[in-house]
């Protein structure tokens, strides 16, 4: 609604669609196979008419994330106004006292991306637009990933991901290390030198096995070491990097910008990878993107297993961040991403690793509602 005056328009409602999808295929990682995965879409409406869309990470329980935020977080917001974003999100934090994390946060990433798709929608503006822009019509994504598992299923994967025109493959890794580094150097032989190869290990290791991993990636030139040790353990990063040459990623478990100040700030991290469905949405997100930015460390959205939405809305973040790298692009087809929206799944809609930023008025998707039906979580 190009023209209406966004001072004036107040959010009326705040409604949670908790939905649950089977994956086309189960993604295996160091954690275990999954064949079932669910989000909740977030529905903001205003006096205006105009709804903004959002997407919390709720992997599981959906139906306990949809009544926190229409318990403890949408009675602090219907009734204000919709551009109020930054008073939003300060007001959700305090919906419940301790450190900030957990199912608050990512009920809240939600809840704030809405208001952004409003405000988009409202001034007839891209959401990248919105966020300061860089220009970017198009951004660079990589393909994830080749599944953990017997080395023929890997291998068929991969070159199904190359046949793609990907040119940066994520490779999912995990226990024993001596499978690990195997798959390491058949990944490698497999790719040629043309292709460009990162590793997820989903913190499948402790420091001495990740030490030994590290090792065997930096030797065969992959891009980046991903999530090797739990999040908390900030000071084995810190070894890990003195002792290894590959570069290292992280950040899709953190929540808050606090969370990533160490390891960004000692350089530890090559690559921030924030979840915008888990980050407390498009606002902290961009924080943690601006700081990483000012130490020289990358911005890397991710995305896994997680829905249109969070897809859309990790583009429009890309398009508008300085130190923006590159887009993790899943490769599933999964109803969350085939459905829900008019827009198709980057997967299908990436040339040679580059995807189009949507350039209509707010995240650029129109929901179809007769999906959301369909896929809602049962009680």
């Amino acid at each position: 609604m190009k023209g209406a005056t966004t001072g004036g328009i107040r959010i009326s409602d705040v409604i949670a669609h908790p939905l649950t999808q089977k994956l086309p295929r189960p993604t295996v990682t160091s954690w275990g196979s999954y064949e079932e995965v669910s989000m909740v879409l977030v529905e903001v409406r205003t006096d205006a008419g105009i709804v903004g869309i959002g997407e919390t990470l709720g992997r599981f329980a959906p139906r306990a994330y949809a009544r926190l935020i229409e318990t403890a977080l949408k009675p602090r917001l219907v009734g204000q106004p919709a551009a109020s974003i930054g008073t939003h999100w300060a007001g959700m934090r305090r919906a419940l006292s301790g450190r900030a994390g957990g199912m608050l946060l990512e009920a809240m990433s939600g809840v704030d991306i809405a208001p952004w798709d409003i405000l988009g929608k409202t001034a007839g503006l891209p959401v990248a637009t919105l966020l300061g822009g860089m220009n970017r019509t198009e951004i660079d994504v990589y393909a994830a990933a080749v599944n953990w598992g017997p080395l023929p299923e890997m291998e068929a994967e991969l070159a199904a991901l190359i046949a793609q025109g990907f040119p940066l493959i994520k490779v999912k890794m995990a226990r024993p290390v001596d499978e690990a580094i195997r798959r390491i150097e058949a990944m490698r032989r497999k790719a040629g030198d043309g292709i460009a190869l990162c590793v997820d290990a989903n913190w499948a290791y402790e420091l001495d096995e990740a030490i030994e991993v590290g090792h065997a990636l930096a030797a065969n030139g992959y891009t980046w070491f991903e999530e090797p040790l739990a999040p908390e353990i900030e000071q084995g990063y810190e070894e890990l990097r003195r002792r290894c040459a590959v570069p290292l990623a992280a950040g899709e478990s953190n929540f808050t910008v606090d969370q990533a100040k160490r390891l960004v700030t000692s350089r530890t991290l090559s690559v921030l990878q924030p979840d915008v469905a888990r980050a407390g949405g498009i606002t902290e997100t961009r924080r943690m993107a601006d700081f990483a930015g000012a130490f020289d460390v990358a911005y890397a959205p991710h995305i896994g297993m997680s829905g249109i939405v969070c897809e859309t809305a990790s583009v429009h973040l890309s398009a508008a961040m300085p130190n923006f790298r590159v887009m993790e692009c899943e490769g599933d087809r999964s109803p969350f991403k085939t459905e829900i929206a008019d827009l198709a799944p980057g997967c299908l809609r990436q040339r040679g690793g580059k995807l189009d930023v949507p350039a209509g008025p707010g995240l650029g998707l129109m929901i179809d509602w007769d999906a959301v039906a369909r896929l809602r979580s049962p009680e």
